[in-house]
Parts: structure tokens; sequence; C-alpha cells
């Protein structure tokens, strides 16, 4: 039987979260951050689940039964996905186990509502009276016509309501759990010094008969149910209606999204899991998964940081930049040279620094950016309403689709509307996931841009842990470029032409194609030829064909992919010159690096965009060419430290079962701390 040239994207995107959750049960890994890495596999258990299994779901609703998604029938590759599931599902119940009883070696204890001792007992009453019992809602079933509506990334107590006395009727209750209002982690006092925890969850349990105090029952049992929900927006094509109000309509219409995944705790009992199936009309396409006591483990990336500093990674402060010098002009320095800033690493507060300069510099007439996310309280979003106030002109491209972040995109839009910022909200059908900064500055007679191309989003938030890559320039090949790519989101009717930045829709497809055939022909001359690509993502089918031709004239293809990896490297006959491997680590690799051999004159690219269809035909997106050789050494070198990581890459193969690179003979090489050590020593280097 002829074995498919793809791995299914959903199955390869479970192999990427089984690597997330391989630095769970890795015990040179520091025993919180374990913790976190569960609630980072869970978390990303969930989106999977709302989008991509929720998509194959109306597929399979809507009787699309005949078409195919990667070979496979919508059933076939759902069956394929639950089995997985189910197998994840099991590995992280016995993961979680074995951290809980570490912890316990550690004297850190998680207990639940029968292990309490009579200090904590009278704690937990005092904290659920004074804190939980007012935010409360419980609701008696016998009570309500239909079964509660459960809302999406909540978890609710479902409780056996019931009692000795023999005329007293059973009944049943459902209390949705308020971690939105309170924290999921409670510590609880101590007369030794071992660390105890509580669960909000289970502190309500503990207090059950003081919710029912006016009922007859005296027996109370209780189990965790979690319902995921369908979260695509469905956009309205009504074009009378103002784009911010469709997004709008379509954050409440998530609201009431449909089921896409049930889990509960395997120990409750089967009546009652009858019971509420029928009465949420679930059936088993709605992936009924059992699970333990515990759901909503994405609470667990906020696990408190109790026990010693070995529990938890060390706090690497973000470093300088070794041309970027305090109280001096960034300005300034990107008018000499390129300057590539590596984000987690080196500080982002520089990118805030740039915005702000520009805000009050008399000089500087225009800001334009895009934003894709922001922080909560945004720095960036601060200094472009700074800016406004000291009249600029400020131009932001907003992408209000920017998925689970577009609540807080229209407030922003709103913000800066009202300072008199110009603020525009995309193109109708092209999500714009380009991150780009032009700074307009009157010099002489003349109007000099300056510029910043990102691989990542101008968000402090994730700057602290996504590794990202920002270039500063002043360089008139790349900024006479940007700024023709804001003209276009200002008047996208209007043409524009791009010579050095590569621009999807139209030109990245088409371009990344010349550059691997120009690998293809190099090859077939005898000529050294090779492809470097780092990605969070490699899923399209047709150029990964065109790298599978690569791969038959000789091309070498190293890949370095976080995530989702379509391609079967490795396999002879198809890829026998492609190697890959995926790094997950303490920062989330979100960079996007391309290199290409060009007959020994390297030619070099960073990016916003992966290499998925969406972002080559249906997604704003740029590849920006390194020109600075400074720059493309200090890329190469990266590359290299990440292609010699032995401890936390994994090699991607067609069996996707995530073995890790060994040290051959060499001693071990991590390559974010090697990359930590790297820059610190060019500041080191600057101030000698």
């Amino acid at each position: 039987m002829k074995q498919p040239k793809l791995i299914h994207r959903e199955i390869s995107w479970l192999s990427f979260n089984e690597r997330v959750l391989q630095e769970a049960q890795d015990i040179d890994v520091p025993l919180i951050e374990r913790i976190k890495f569960l609630g980072i596999f869970s978390n990303n258990l969930d989106e999977f689940f709302k989008v991509r299994v929720a998509t194959i779901k109306r597929m399979i609703d809507y009787q699309q039964g005949s078409k195919k998604i990667e070979g496979e029938k919508p059933k076939k590759l759902m069956s394929m996905i639950q089995k997985k599931v189910l197998m994840l599902q099991n590995k992280f119940e016995y993961t979680f186990r074995n951290i809980v009883n570490e912890l316990e070696q550690r004297g850190i204890l998680i207990i639940n509502e029968l292990e309490l001792n009579a200090l904590q007992a009278e704690f937990v009453k005092d904290y659920f009276d004074k804190h939980i019992f007012p935010v409360l809602s419980p609701i008696v079933l016998s009570n309500v016509d239909s079964f509660p509506y459960l809302k999406d990334k909540s978890i609710y107590l479902i409780v056996k309501l019931s009692s000795t006395e023999p005329d007293v009727s059973t009944d049943y209750a459902l209390i949705e759990i308020p971690t939105n209002l309170l924290p999921r982690f409670i510590v609880l006092p101590s007369e030794t010094d071992k660390k105890f925890i509580i669960l909000l969850e289970d502190v309500i349990r503990y207090s059950l008969d003081d919710v029912f105090a006016l009922f007859k029952f005296d027996i109370f049992e209780s189990w965790i149910i979690k319902l995921t929900r369908d979260a695509e927006l469905d956009m309205d094509n009504d074009i009378s209606k103002s784009f911010l109000e469709v997004i709008s309509k379509g954050l409440n219409s998530r609201k009431t999204g449909q089921p896409v995944r049930f889990v509960f705790d395997n120990a409750i009992s089967k009546d009652l899991l009858d019971f509420i199936v029928d009465k949420l009309n679930l059936d088993e396409d709605n992936n009924l998964i059992p699970g333990g006591r515990i759901h909503n483990f994405k609470d667990f990336m906020s696990f408190p940081k109790i026990g010693g500093p070995e529990l938890v990674y060390s706090s690497d402060l973000p470093l300088a930049h070794p041309l970027i010098k305090k109280h001096k002009s960034i300005i300034g320095v990107m008018a000499k040279k390129d300057i590539m800033l590596h984000v987690p690493y080196q500080d982002f507060n520089i990118f805030v620094r740039l915005l702000q300069e520009a805000s009050i510099d008399p000089k500087v007439t225009g800001i334009c950016l895009t934003i894709y996310r922001v922080s909560k309280n945004s720095k960036v979003v601060n200094a472009l309403i700074n800016a406004a106030r000291n009249g600029k002109k400020v131009f932001v491209v907003i992408e209000l689709q920017a998925r689970f972040d577009e609540e807080a995109n229209i407030y922003w839009s709103r913000k800066l509307e009202e300072v008199g910022a110009k603020v525009t909200f995309g193109l109708p059908g092209l999500k714009i996931h380009a991150k780009l900064l032009n700074i307009a500055r009157k010099e002489g007679s003349k109007t000099v841009n300056y510029a910043c191309v990102s691989t990542g989003n101008f968000h402090e938030g994730n700057a602290l842990v996504y590794s990202d890559l920002f270039l500063f320039t002043s360089d008139k090949r790349i900024t006479s470029e940007v700024r023709r790519v804001f003209d276009f989101f200002d008047t996208p009717y209007k043409n524009f032409t791009y010579k050095n930045l590569i621009k999807s829709p139209l030109y990245l497809r088409r371009k990344m194609y010349q550059l691997i055939d120009n690998e293809i022909k190099n090859a077939k001359s005898g000529k050294d030829a090779y492809i470097i690509l780092k990605l969070n993502s490699l899923v399209d089918n047709e150029i990964i064909n065109k790298l599978y031709q690569a791969n038959d004239a000789g091309v070498k293809i190293k890949l370095i992919i976080r995530g989702i990896c379509s391609l079967k490297p490795g396999v002879p006959g198809l890829s026998e010159n492609v190697e890959a491997i995926s790094i997950v680590d303490k920062y989330l690799e979100h960079s996007r690096i391309l290199i290409f051999c060009n007959g020994g004159n390297e030619l070099y690219y960073i990016t916003s965009a992966d290499w998925m269809t969406r972002n080559l035909d249906r997604r704003v997106e740029v590849a920006c060419p390194i020109f600075d050789k400074d720059v493309q050494r200090e890329l190469r070198d990266m590359i290299s430290m990440q292609m010699k990581d032995n401890v936390k890459a994994r090699i991607i193969n067609a069996v996707q079962d995530n073995t890790y690179v060994h040290a051959d003979g060499e001693g071990k090489i991590r390559s974010q701390a090697e990359l930590y050590k790297y820059y610190l020593n060019l500041v080191v280097q600057a101030d000698q």
C-alpha cells in the first residue's frame, strides 16, 4: 500500500503538544515549571478542540463526508484524533500524579477537602464565607426546565444532593467555579515547614452544607465537568454593517458555539453522566473524554511559586543591546546601521523606547504600526496615544480577527480614535499578520523613513516568553517598501510593487518557489545547494511538494519547526536529504528565518509568515531580506546553535515519536541557554 506523502496537520499538531508534555515529564526541568507545562499542554488542547476539531466536526455535521482532509475522510480523521488525545490524556494523568508525588517529597502538598486539619478547616470555612459564597451562583436542577447553559473555558461542579432521611428526594445542582474572580490555588496555613495548597473547587466541596443550608440534604457527592465549544467566528457578510460591529457580534456568538468536547471526572456515576449527555444533546462525535478529579489544567500555568528557587527557572533579566545606550537616540543608531533585537534575550523595552522617542521627537511627523496582538496594559499603544497628542500623524492597522484577542483590539482601537489617530481594521477577506512599524522624520528638506520589521507581535507580555526577532533599519531598500505596505493598507485599490520586501498574498508563494527552484538549478549544476528554514509550522501541500522536488535534485534541507510539520523528513526516495528538529524549552520558539545557499552568496530573510496556506494566500504577511552582514552573521550563529541543540531538540520524522537528539561524543548543548550567553558576551565586549 502506497504511504501518504504528508502527515495530517492535526496529528502533527498533537505530536507537537506531546513535546510540550515531554517538558512536564522531564526531571531536569524545575518542578513548578513542569506543572506549568501541564497547564500549557491543557491550554493548547483547549484551543485545538475549539478551532481544529470544531472545523472537522462541522464538516461531518454538514454531511461533507465525501470531502477529504489530506487524504482522509473527516470521520476517520476524527477517530484518529480521539485515539491520540486519549493516549495523551493517559500520559497527562500519569505525569500529573508523578509531579504531585515529587511535590510531596519537597514538602508541598496539594490536598483536598477530606484532608484538612482543624486549623486548615477553620481557614477554609472563613475563606469561603468571605470570598467565595458572595460570588457563587448554584442552580438546583429541579428548579429549571432545561439543563443550564455551560460556558466555554469554565469548569462546573455537578452535585448530587441526597439525605439520610427517606422522605427527602434526591436532587442535583450545578455550580460554576468562579476562577474568573478568584485564584484557583489557595495556600493554606501550616504549623510545620510544609506547604499546603487546596483548589478552589475543593473549598466549595468542603462548604456544600453551607451552600445548601436551606434544604434538608446532608449527603453531598460532586464531580467536575467541562464543555469546550466551537470558537470560530460566524462572519456576517452584510456589508452595510461596520467591521467592528461584525466582530463584536461574533464575540457574542462565540459564547453560544456548538459543543466539540466534554470532559468529566471518570468517577462520576453513570446515571448522572448519561443524564448530562442527554440533556446537552451530546454524542460520541462530541469527544466525550473521561479524566481525573481535576480539569481546566490551563490554570496550572499560574501555579503559585512556593518552595525554593530551584523549583522554578532562574529569572534571566533581558539584556541590553550592545549598540543602544541609555539616554541616547535609538533613531540615531538606526541612521548608521541595521540592528537586530532578539527577545526575550534582549529587552523589548528598546522597541518601546523607540516609540517613545518618536512620539516626542519634533522632527518626527508620522508613525505607522500594525497591531495583531498587544498586551492588556500596552506600553506600545500608550506611546502611540502620546504621539497623537504630540501632534504626530498616527496610522494604526488593527487586525480585529486576531483569534481570542478581538475584544482587546476593539478596546484599543477606540482609545486610539479618541485621540485622533487614524485606525483601519484591515482588508475584507485578508487578515493582516505582518508586523511592521514606520517612522517618518523630517531631516532637512527630506523625509527619512525608519522601520521595524518583526517576526512576532508588539506585545510586552509575549516578549518575556516568545523568542522573536525585530529588525531596526533605515535602509531605503526596506523602509521605502514598508512605507508602501502602509500606503496599501490605506488605499488597497491601488497596485504597489516591491523589489525587496516579499508580501503575501500576491508575491510570497511565488518568490519562495523561485528561491527553491534556484537551489534546484544549482544542485543540478553541481554547485552547493541548501535551504535552512526555521518556522512555527510547515503545512502547505504545494510548497512541501516543491521541497520534495528540491530533495530529489540533491538540495540539502534543514528544518527547525516548532509546531506542525506535515512534511515527512528522512524518507528514502522522498526526503532523504531533509533533516528536521523541533525545539521546545523555557521560551516559545516563534521567530521565522529563511536561509538559501544561493550559490555561496547566502540570502537571509526574517518573516511573520509560516508556510501554511492561509499565510501564503489569505493573509498580508511580509518576508524581509537581511542586507546587513553583522545581522546576517548573528542569524547564522543563532541557527548554528539551534541545529547543535542536543538537550531540547526532538527529531521530527514520519512516525512522530518525538525522539530527543542525543549528544554524540560532545557535551550537552541547550541552545536557549547558549543564546543567552552569546548575547551577554556581546554586551560585555561592547562595554570593554
